[in-house]
Order: structure tokens, then sequence, then C-alpha cells
């Protein structure tokens, strides 16, 4: 693409799939001769990877478009992801819009400046392929998407259709990308997907294989799962991370309804007994586990009896951080046809009753942690103060020198205040 002058900036929307991809995006782009900018600046093409997992973040991305091109009318915007997969229609009708790139599309790398000269605004998707991405954070922690696409059916949910069938990359093809990433120095991997849980379906390949192989991985010093669903994170996955000697002990697992009867009908494939006994289990078998929780409030069955159920099981549950949603209708969902619509004023009142609930439960964890020592990996230095992630997601900040950013050290908690945990570095 022999373009040396032409700038890009890209956005990202959503999920740390949307990040690992526009990563991906971004490196290729500069390798082909593009110049990277950030995306306040001017730019000749401005890339948007969108969501659309709710309304809202449709009207986010739309908000972004408008305000993009206000600013620079002269410059080209290319629309991708989940939302562009979903509504190319909708979007193509924004002003500014100079294309609209399915999913897969969106790799096609060298087709970029082309597309920007082509008369048609939007291209079609192919689902079938996988595609493996990655993100970098300083070269200390990288999100890998090993796992794209979803099988489920839940009956609000519109990414099985924007993502397309459930499908992985290979377990050697991901292993030799990780030791690419621990070579350059990366110290964390999370690794993530739409429904990760399904990983190498089709390949005669599963999670726990994938999990084995990267504990043998020379160099890599720890890495992560992102949010995995309940029925898919089984026994022998659970034991193996209880023995893991790289393994952190930190899941995200949705619940989204504590009541069985808005479960069923949200065509979720577990129980609010099954839930309430994973978790149960988890802290049983993995000590001092943050456990974080997706809850979609306001769905269109929800009673008030289904939602004190809903808070009455997370008050019990020994969790660490609520995610709270509040629903809204998606087309062609099964849900968006339901009656008995939640009024906005319920579902906000329920979700600020539950965000005040994840405070309380989060404040309790951190304090249960507080005069205890932590392995943190430092990702950031300002003005003499560094912080990093705990090995149980603890953010801790603590005063020392630039030179152990992309470290792993020992820190005393020590203070818990205004939402920031205080941290004393061990000498040895």
């Amino acid at each position: 693409m022999s373009s040396p002058y032409l700038k890009f900036a890209y956005h990202t929307f959503g999920c740390k799939v949307n990040f690992a991809d526009s990563c991906l995006i971004s490196r290729e782009l500069i390798k082909e001769g593009l110049s990277q900018v950030n995306i306040k600046d001017q730019a000749d093409i401005y890339i948007l990877n969108t969501c659309s997992v709710t309304e809202n973040a449709d009207k986010k991305a739309q908000k972004f478009i408008k305000k993009l091109h206000l600013k620079y009318p002269q410059s080209k915007i290319i629309v991708t992801g989940c939302y562009a997969q979903l509504k190319p229609k909708e979007i193509s009708e924004i002003k500014g819009v100079s294309k609209v790139i399915g999913l897969n599309d969106k790799f096609n790398f060298k087709e970029y400046y082309n597309l920007i000269n082509d008369d048609s605004i939007t291209r079609k998707l192919n689902t079938n392929k996988f595609q493996i991405s990655y993100s970098l954070s300083e070269r200390v922690r990288a999100f890998i998407k090993i796992q794209d696409g979803c099988d489920y059916i839940c009956s609000y949910c519109t990414i099985p259709r924007a993502r397309g069938k459930s499908r992985s990359g290979k377990i050697n093809e991901i292993i030799n990308v990780i030791k690419e990433l621990v070579n350059n120095g990366t110290k964390e991997i999370i690794m993530s997907g739409i429904n990760i849980g399904d990983f190498g379906k089709g390949n005669n390949e599963n999670l726990l294989d994938l999990l084995k192989a990267i504990e043998l991985i020379e160099g890599l010093q720890r890495y992560r799962i992102s949010s995995i669903e309940p029925n898919l994170l089984n026994d022998d996955i659970i034991y193996f991370l209880s023995k893991s000697k790289k393994a952190l002990p930190h899941l995200h697992i949705p619940l989204q309804s504590g009541s069985d009867k808005v479960l069923k009908n949200m065509r979720r494939r577990y129980s609010v007994s099954y839930y309430k006994k994973l978790i149960n289990k988890l802290n049983k078998i993995i000590p001092n586990v943050c456990i974080g929780v997706d809850v979609i409030v306001g769905y269109p069955i929800e009673e008030e009896k289904n939602f004190l159920e809903t808070y009455s099981l997370v008050s019990e549950l020994d969790i660490s951080y609520l995610h709270v949603f509040s629903y809204s209708d998606r087309s062609n969902t099964y849900a968006n046809g339901l009656v008995n619509k939640v009024s906005d004023e319920d579902k906000k009142y329920r979700r600020k009753l539950l965000q005040q609930l994840s405070r309380s439960k989060f404040s309790s964890y951190i304090n249960k942690n507080l005069n205890s020592s932590k392995r943190v990996l430092f990702e950031n230095y300002n003005n003499g103060i560094l912080d990093g992630l705990t090995e149980n997601y603890i953010r801790v900040y603590s005063r020392g020198d630039k030179t152990l950013i992309n470290q792993i050290k020992e820190v005393n908690l020590i203070k818990y205040k205004n939402n920031d945990v205080n941290g004393e570095l061990i000498v040895r």
C-alpha cells in the first residue's frame, strides 16, 4: 500500500477482543506504510472498531462519528466491529462515514486504502475464518484473542449474529504467538474470546489442553483467563488453575440474573443452584480468588421479586465485584418481542442498588487483603508513584523507581482510601 504520507488513527469501543483486533489492525497498517497518530489528532483515515452489546453502545459510536466528522470533515472514517456488522445501512447513513467493513474484512489490511476510494460503502462479512490478534500495553501485559464467535442463543444477545459461529485458533499457533510476546518482554498474558470456554470446538482441542501448554512456556510469568461461562468452567479446569504456578486467581463469571425464571427465559445454560455451588467451590479450592460477575437488570419479565432474588443471591455470594448492565431491546432477538417491559426508571433504580452492592463487595474484598504481601506487576509510573496489578486483580500504588516497570515485586498492601490501594515495596 505505498502510501507513506497517509496518517491513520483508531478508536476501540467495547471488549478485550475488540482491543486485541484493533491492535493487530494498527500494527499491520504501519507495516503497509501508514503513520499512526493519536485519535485526538488530525488523520487522513480514522478507524472505529465498534461494539453493539447494548443500545447505548450504538449511541456512543454514533456520537463519536458525528463529533469526529465535525472536527475533521475532510478525513475518511471507516467503521468496523459488531455495530458495523449488525447495522451497516444505519451506519452508512451517518454523515461522514466513508466505509463500513464487516468483522473479518477488517483484517484485509492491504485493501484499506483501496476501500476508501471504492464507490461501495459496505463490505460483507465472512465469519468462517479465525484471526489471532493481540494487544499490548507497554509490553507488560498482552491480551490475546484465542476464540471468536458464539453458538449460544441467549434471548437478549446479538453477539452471535455479529461475530459468527464459535471458532478458535490452534494451540500450536497460539503458543507460538505467546512465545513471541514473552521474548519481547511481556510478563502477563490475558486470554480473551467471545465464549472462551468453547475454545477448541471443531479442532479436537479444548481450553484445558491450551492451559497445560501455556503452563510450559519458558519465561512466561503469569496468565489470566477473561470472562468464562459458568457451565463451561468445569472441575478439571478449576483444579488445574488451583495447582498452576502461573495461572492467576482471578475469574469473571457472568450470572445475568439470580432468578431461575429469568435465567430460563434468557436461555442461559445453568440454574441459580448450579451457579451458587460453582462460586462456593471456587472459593474453597482457589484461596483468595477474585471473582467478577455480570448482571443484567430490567429484563422484560423481571418483576420486582425476581430482582430481589438477584440482589439476595449476589449479597450472599462470596464475590469481589459486579459489572451491572441495564437491559435494552435489540432487534432480531427473542427478548425484543416480549411484553411487560420494565420501565427505564425501575431499571435505573435496580442498577443503582446493585452498583452500591458492588462497591460494598469490592471494599470488603480489599480490606480482606490489607496487611498482606502480594506480587505486583508494575505497569505505570507517574511522579515517583508506580502502579500495577496483584495476582488477584487489585490495583496497587506504591512509591518506587521507574526502572521497576515491567517487573514483578512483592508489595505490602497497607491502606485503602478514596478507592485507591496503597502499598509499600518489600526490599529484600
